[in-house]
C-alpha cells in the first residue's frame, strides 16, 4: 500500500515523503525506502538542481503540472517532503503504486539492500 508514503493535509494537499539519491546515473523512481518513495536523480546536489529534478520527476509520475509540486522539507537532506496540490489521495496512491511496480519490473536497475 502506498498510502503510508504520504500524508494528506486539511487543505487536501498531499505531502509525499521522498528519499533522494542525487548524482545518480539516471533519473528514476527506484521503489520504496521505509515510509518514503526512493528516487534517483542525475542532477548533482548543488544549487537546488537535485531538488528541482526530483520535483520534475514527481510531476511526471503523478501527472500534475510542475507548479503543483513544492519542496516543503529537507532542502539539504536526502529525506525530503514534497507538497502536491490538485491531486486526490486515491489518485496519488494509484500513480505511486504504478511507478513502484514499474521500478520493480526493471531487472538489474534497482539498488540492492
Amino acid at each position: 500500500m502506498t498510502a503510508e508514503l504520504f500524508d494528506v493535509r486539511s487543505d487536501g494537499a498531499v505531502v509525499l515523503r521522498v528519499h533522494v539519491q542525487p548524482g545518480a546515473g539516471r533519473t528514476a523512481v527506484r521503489g520504496r525506502y521505509g515510509d518514503a518513495l526512493k528516487v534517483s536523480v542525475a542532477a548533482p546536489p548543488q544549487g537546488g538542481r537535485a531538488n528541482q529534478a526530483v520535483a520534475d520527476l514527481l510531476a511526471s509520475v503523478l501527472g500534475v503540472k510542475p507548479a503543483a509540486i513544492a519542496l516543503v522539507g529537507g532542502e539539504t537532506n536526502r529525506a525530503k517532503r514534497f507538497e502536491v496540490k490538485g491531486l486526490e489521495a486515491d489518485d496519488a496512491a494509484d500513480r505511486l503504486q504504478r511507478a513502484i511496480d514499474d521500478a520493480e519490473r526493471r531487472p538489474g536497475d534497482r539498488d540492492r539492500f
